[in-house]
């Protein structure tokens, strides 16, 4: 009778007068009890420990969470789904048919012992979820999101077999401790971030390996060298009505190589703002500004979590911009990556760097008319810099370059 999971973590009482009726029930009421209960790691941090549930995911029960009570010496805990017959000496995600979210490293582990870079890392505190979208057994498929403290991380596609995927958690070093509720809930958190009434896409024309939820912007791009840049790009340029836009640093991430700043409207996807020409943007890792080139100058402050970044243009009173507002046809946008002559010195990479002609970035500059572009940082004027407005105006451009940034963007802040 193939209904109780013995593991590393818990052993069931050493009865030998009960028929199988009354192992059944004691089954139930344990697993009751078990739907909320702590799990920690005995044993010698040369082997690997596992706990799976006896119950796979179903669509009336799709989701359950882990709490890090513990990461002990190395935080080696994964949260996923696994077959019913998983061998508990591997970490969920390392063999095939079982897909876990690393606490670690942030990666995803998908039927392979190599993971795939996915989210930010998890500490002591933070809960891990996990659960189905949908339920297609028939087609030997379905989605599997994760979340962390109750906003979804992402998803991923993985192969089901008829018996379903097993709520599963792996622990490999000593002192690992986690709470696990099989029972949990997820829906998302009426806040600001995420709201999915008013979620906000419309605001952006151009999301390059950046996820959008509600105000909430996520770099969900590889992070391993300077083309990897994700970028968010909003629909609308500034205007003499909308001047200034800020964006607070929620999580800062591995590096926090987040850039605020105005961009063209056909910049280069793969380019930080103010790495390229058109573009200026104040970088929150080394406090540089960066004026359409890879070399930045001292400019302020770095900037850290909480922090909250603006952007702004001082137009002159007469000012008005040509066809302003008139940005809704972004299916038609020719866009063509531009390309910078100097290297950002902070992402060296002799193979990926992107050649500008010279000329006719020169003729471009002189194109349109000067204004004044000004930035903040916890609502204290930092500095400007006076630039050319290209053709179609400067448009509110976020970029983001390591695992686990996120900003939340306010285009239309209340400013004087």
């Amino acid at each position: 009778l193939n209904i109780f999971v013995l593991n590393k973590f818990f052993l069931f009482p050493k009865r030998t007068d009960l028929n199988i009726s009354s192992w059944i029930y004691l089954f139930i009421n344990f697993q009751n009890r078990m739907a909320k209960e702590i799990k920690h790691y005995q044993g010698n941090s040369e082997e690997v420990g596992c706990y799976v549930a006896g119950r796979p995911l179903s669509k009336g029960n799709c989701y359950f969470e882990v709490t890090i009570v513990d990461t002990g010496v190395r935080g080696t805990i994964a949260v996923g789904l696994v077959p019913k017959f998983y061998r508990l000496d591997h970490q969920p995600g390392w063999l095939p048919y079982s897909v876990a979210y690393h606490a670690d490293n942030g990666k995803l582990y998908n039927g392979n012992p190599v993971g795939q870079q996915f989210g930010p890392k998890c500490a002591r505190g933070d809960r891990i979820g996990c659960g189905i979208h949908s339920e297609n057994i028939e087609a030997g498929i379905t989605t599997v999101f994760f979340t962390k403290n109750g906003k979804e991380v992402g998803s991923v596609e993985v192969p089901v077999s008829a018996e379903g995927l097993f709520p599963a958690v792996g622990m490999h070093s000593m002192g690992e401790e986690v709470k696990v509720d099989l029972q949990a809930e997820w829906f998302l958190e009426e806040d600001d971030s995420m709201m999915m009434v008013d979620s906000h896409e419309d605001d952006w024309g151009r999301l390059y390996d950046v996820r959008v939820s509600g105000t909430l912007l996520e770099y969900v791009g590889k992070g391993k060298s300077i083309m990897d840049v994700g970028l968010a790009q909003a629909r609308q340029p500034l205007t003499t009505r909308c001047h200034y836009y800020e964006v607070e640093i929620v999580d800062a991430g591995e590096k926090c190589y987040i850039a605020l700043g105005l961009a063209r409207r056909d910049y280069p996807k793969n380019r930080h703002p103010g790495w390229s020409r058109g573009s200026v943007a104040y970088h929150a890792d080394d406090g540089k500004i960066f004026h359409g080139s890879g070399v930045g100058d001292a400019f302020g402050p770095r900037c850290f979590k909480g922090d909250i970044m603006g952007c702004g243009i001082m137009f002159p009173r007469d000012y008005i911009l040509d066809g302003e507002g008139d940005t809704d046809d972004w299916d038609r946008l020719d866009i063509r990556p531009g390309h910078a002559s100097v290297q950002n010195v902070l992402y060296l990479n002799d193979d990926e760097e992107e050649e500008e002609d010279g000329e006719e970035a020169g003729e471009q500059e002189q194109e349109g008319r000067k204004v004044t572009v000004f930035f903040t940082r916890n609502g204290k004027l930092m500095g400007r810099r006076e630039m050319v407005i290209p053709p179609g105006g400067l448009y509110p451009t976020v970029g983001m370059l390591s695992s686990g940034e996120k900003v939340k963007v306010d285009l239309h802040p209340l400013s004087g």
